[in-house]
């Protein structure tokens, strides 16, 4: 019997590969940050991650620097379209739009998006094991695989002072973030940034997570630390705004795309 050859391997230049799209006008630019911010606040709804009328995430504008799309006040993340953005300014006045923004939470990313120009978008909700990893005053520990993106790549804002409603206080988040991609606010929650709306949301989601296996390996046992050289090896390979883009891309599929049957 003649043994019937395998297909020939498809040449990997003719795969599908999704990057993040590139484009040509600002107004296209702003539609699609807008967008994907819209649909980011839905996930995060969908996640539990909301506490009452706290937590933000947003999206610098393309064409103004220091103007930044952000949820308005009071509409549940479940809830929110792209018609109820609102766009405010670095001071935290609203420029378009008719419903108010939570200025306490506006006064840290303002501060972030001022003090990093290399970042797009700014995450922060009140999600339940950020709290609980931030009432311990902890970082998050190269556990896992997913834990080790985060490794020498995030800081503690070792303070609370109450509720941010000063320029001040936000510029010492700031300050403590520093050049990584997320920071842990003590007593408060997590914080994260990136490249992309879609690499923020990504952070936020992934570092709860990781908070939550951090917080249950140690409530079982003794975990494991991985140690630091397959950390950083293990960083570098996943920790990027791109990679983090890529992850996300899953997520936003179910989101926006009607289930086959």
């Amino acid at each position: 019997m003649t043994e019937t050859p395998a297909p020939a391997p498809i040449p990997v230049e003719q795969l599908e590969f999704a990057l993040p799209l590139v484009h040509e006008s600002v107004e296209d630019e702003r539609a699609h940050r807008k967008r994907r911010l819209a649909g980011a606040l839905r996930i995060f709804g969908a996640y539990g991650y909301e506490e009452g009328v706290s937590g933000h995430i947003t999206v610098r504008d393309p064409e103004f620097a220091d103007c930044y799309w952000v949820n308005p006040f009071g509409v549940p993340f479940a809830h929110v379209q792209v018609d109820d953005l609102v766009l405010v300014n670095g001071d935290g006045q609203v420029v378009q739009g008719r419903r108010h923004v939570n200025q306490a939470a506006f006064a840290v990313h303002a501060q972030v998006h001022r003090a990093r120009p290399d970042v797009v978008a700014v995450a922060h909700t009140h999600s339940v094991y950020g709290r609980a990893l931030a009432a311990l005053g902890a970082l998050i520990e190269p556990y896992t695989q997913e834990a080790c993106a985060f490794f020498e790549d995030h800081a503690l804002y070792d303070a609370y002072t109450g509720v941010v409603v000063d320029e001040e206080e936000g510029r010492r988040i700031a300050a403590a973030l520093g050049p990584y991609k997320a920071v842990v606010l003590r007593n408060h929650g997590l914080l994260t940034v990136g490249d992309t709306v879609d690499a923020a949301a990504w952070w936020f989601i992934s570092m709860e997570r990781c908070a939550q296996v951090q917080l249950a390996a140690r409530a079982a046992g003794r975990p494991v630390l991985i140690e630091q050289k397959k950390a950083l090896a293990t960083r570098d390979q996943l920790g990027s705004d791109l990679v983090a883009w890529i992850n996300y891309q899953p997520l936003w599929r179910r989101m926006v795309e009607p289930q086959s049957t």
